[in-house]
């Protein structure tokens, strides 16, 4: 079993970063960004969920899930082979865990449900998208 490539890995996690940044922009920057506001605006906190810091971080969080997901991808290849249907389950992977993460604003009542689960199945197709980018990016 041979080791990862971790130079690989990032480079294909940026590529795959700039996918998911450009259609989570589209989806929450553009698409849903009213609804956003709306919600942070009922928080009452000044908070701005699509302000200039709130942004900052959603683009590096971006990266980071896309490096991981690459990460995956070359995880999993030696099990599951090489190809798109390992990248779509190490999509799987890391969307599942930041799908959970995110239910939990909805119980907590921080977020509505409706604009969450939006958010959150845009960001399933949009992780997909980078996970193919990256995994077909990441050779060992």
């Amino acid at each position: 079993m041979s080791k990862i490539n971790m130079g690989k890995v990032i480079v294909g996690g940026i590529v795959a970063g700039i996918v998911l940044n450009i259609i989570d922009y589209l989806v929450n920057g553009v698409w849903l960004a009213a609804q956003w506001a709306a919600a942070s605006a009922k928080l009452n906190t000044g908070v701005d969920a699509m302000g200039g810091s709130a942004i900052a971080g959603y683009v590096v969080g971006d990266f980071v899930f896309a490096i991981l997901i690459v990460w995956a991808y070359a995880a999993m290849r030696p099990r599951f082979g090489a190809g798109a249907g390992t990248a779509v389950r190490a999509a799987l992977l890391v969307w599942a865990i930041t799908a959970v993460v995110g239910a939990q604003f909805v119980v907590l009542g921080v977020y509505p449900g409706q604009l969450l689960a939006t958010s959150s199945v845009c960001s399933l197709i949009g992780m997909i998208a980078a996970g193919y980018v990256g995994g077909m990016m990441y050779k060992e």
